[in-house]
């Protein structure tokens, strides 16, 4: 078998159909807050939900980033806190 076969053959499988987009992008609807709490949400485009999905994907990185640096923080106080009392 050819290398240009297989790789049709491979892309071919891995196709995605119209009606798994669409489906995914139902999904995305029902998950995304900012389109759910939107009362029209099934009126809105796949482009928009897309870009909504980024956005939030985005801000929940952020929002973990942010997180995770105040927990450092915390953490250092904590072992501060601890360090100063050992010493006590």
């Amino acid at each position: 078998m050819s290398s240009s076969r297989r790789s049709r053959q491979a892309s071919s499988s891995s196709r995605i159909s119209d009606d798994q987009i669409t489906d995914l992008i139902s999904k995305l609807r029902q998950s995304i807050p900012e389109i759910r709490q939107n009362r029209r949400s099934s009126t809105v485009s796949a482009s928009k939900v897309l870009q909504e999905t980024c956005n939030y994907i985005r801000n929940l990185n952020k929002e973990a980033n942010d997180l995770s640096d105040r927990l450092s923080q915390l953490l250092e106080t904590i072992k501060s806190l601890v360090d100063q009392m050992v010493k006590r």
